[in-house]
């Protein structure tokens, strides 16, 4: 298995709540399950963070001594295509986010860009980027080191198609490329069957951001269910009905020596997160016996 590739959850596993767990327990947690990444959830958050400095730096300890990567995923209520009061919200919000994720040393902030609304597509995307770049220069001038992490969306009214987020990252500086594998299986209604459907996306972006780019990505996966427009809603790995099939996912790890960050966004977070590491493990456990056997040919 690609030694750096990374698995977590979406927030807090429900057990850890039920077991009393407090924040700071949570990579402990995760590293007993042989977990090592957690994205932490700020997506109800305003213009203020809603974590005490404190907290989130204990957290960004316990993350380093258990080695979990953390990541943070910024307020929902975000529209940077928007209104200029919403936009100047959505501003306040993502800063508000970015100020705590450098308080817990989280690497990247992930977010929504926004809306296409009733202008044409690429009007408002290329509001996206313009807003963009202020708060990266803002970002920059606070001397805030974590990365902005615009994601790939699932609905088609959304600002996010794999091509726009690799635009936004050749555009904007201080960015990171995030990929919601789910996202882009709803907004393509149904788009991963096999795993050439997946290396498309990952040629496209070697092409246009590099093999580091694609190395590195920050990922998002879970099975999803879909209606003409879209994302719906998450759904278990075991649902069977439901793509895509992480194991196409793994094929292309394996295939292109990836090593991504992995959060499982499923029903039930920490538990499919098990399940992917397991799965890519003896994906690369296959690929091994394979390459063994034409080497003895």
């Amino acid at each position: 298995m690609s030694e750096n590739t990374r698995f977590g959850p979406a927030g807090v596993p429900p057990t850890f709540r039920l077991i009393g767990a407090k924040l700071s327990d949570v990579p402990r947690l995760l590293q007993e399950e042989g977990l090592d990444a957690f994205e932490y959830q700020a997506v109800r958050w305003g213009a203020k963070p809603q974590i005490k400095q404190a907290e989130a730096e204990k957290l960004g300890e316990s993350a380093k001594k258990n080695d979990v990567k953390l990541s943070m995923h910024g307020s929902y209520f975000i529209n940077l295509s928007g209104k200029k009061e919403v936009v100047e919200a959505s501003k306040e919000r993502l800063i508000a986010a970015a100020t705590a994720a450098d308080w817990m040393g989280a690497y990247v902030m992930v977010f929504h860009p926004g809306f296409y609304g009733k202008v044409e597509k690429d009007f408002a995307f290329k509001n996206c980027v313009n807003v963009l770049k202020e708060i990266s220069l803002e970002i920059k001038n606070r001397g805030l080191k974590v990365k902005l992490g615009p994601e790939t969306m699932g609905r088609k009214f959304q600002v996010g198609s794999i091509d726009e987020i690799i635009a936004i990252n050749q555009q904007v500086e201080g960015t990171q490329l995030v990929i919601d594998w789910g996202h882009l299986h709803a907004r393509n209604l149904g788009g991963f069957r096999k795993v050439e459907d997946m290396r498309v996306i990952a040629e496209k972006v070697e092409k246009e951001l590099g093999i580091d780019a694609l190395r590195s990505m920050h990922c998002h996966f879970s099975a999803i269910e879909f209606t003409s427009q879209g994302e719906k809603r998450h759904r278990t790995l075991d649902e069977k009905r439901y793509g895509p099939d992480f194991s196409l996912l793994a094929q292309l790890i394996v295939e292109f020596g990836l090593h991504p960050t992995i959060i499982c966004e499923t029903p039930i977070l920490d538990i499919d997160a098990r399940k992917m590491k397991e799965i890519l493990k003896e994906t690369y456990t296959i690929k091994q016996e394979e390459r063994k056997t034409l080497s003895v040919k």
